[in-house]
């Protein structure tokens, strides 16, 4: 399916000032930075966790400890799905035993990333509390779960899509929601 540009949610200043904003909520929320980590879900997750560990630096003098998380081998669709999955590493240099784990994503969707993500944290340790950070949700939840940090909540149909760009991975900062260029107009412009 083809899809085009339909509306700019967050440019790169929009973008900064939310992580900006979500820094301080976690340090405000679990009174400092004491035994936080931060594990980002790949791919955009990891360098949107290493954004975070900064800025929480900015506020508390020290950055927190980053980590990333592969979930391939925990989806639930692993068996249903028609391609090959491409398993990444995992690295997680610090032990979540008794650490407040904060999951970092660039999109909350169904739930079932999240999900995947709390089970491949528990089989490391038994972290004090899990929390998650995202920079948007989109709704259309499949499982109870939510998150405790969001950038901004923006409704969406299903058809659409949310596309997070970070410099680090796509060489610019911005959010924006595509949409499905319907198949009569994509049959009138091969014509």
């Amino acid at each position: 399916m083809e899809y085009r540009e339909k509306t700019v949610i967050m440019d790169e200043e929009a973008l900064r000032r939310v992580l900006v904003r979500i820094a301080h909520e976690i340090v405000e929320k679990n009174r400092g930075a004491d035994d936080l980590v931060l594990v980002g879900i790949r791919n955009r997750g990891v360098p949107l966790a290493h954004r975070l560990s900064r800025m929480i630096a900015e506020v508390e003098g020290r950055e927190v400890p980053v980590g990333s998380l592969d979930i391939t081998l925990y989806r639930d669709d692993i068996g249903t799905r028609l391609f090959n999955p491409v398993v990444r590493k995992t690295e997680i240099p610090f032990p979540v035993q008794d650490k407040r784990v904060i999951l970092v994503d660039d999109v909350l969707y169904t739930g079932r990333t999240v999900r995947a993500a709390m089970d491949a944290v528990m089989d490391l340790g038994r972290p004090t509390m899990i929390q998650l950070a995202v920079i948007v949700d989109r709704g259309h939840r499949e499982l109870p779960i939510r998150a405790d940090y969001v950038g901004k909540n923006v409704p969406t149909s299903r058809l659409e899509i949310v596309d997070v760009r970070l410099r680090e991975v796509d060489g610019e900062d911005l959010v924006l929601i595509k949409e499905p260029v319907s198949q009569e107009k994509t049959q009138e412009s091969h014509s």
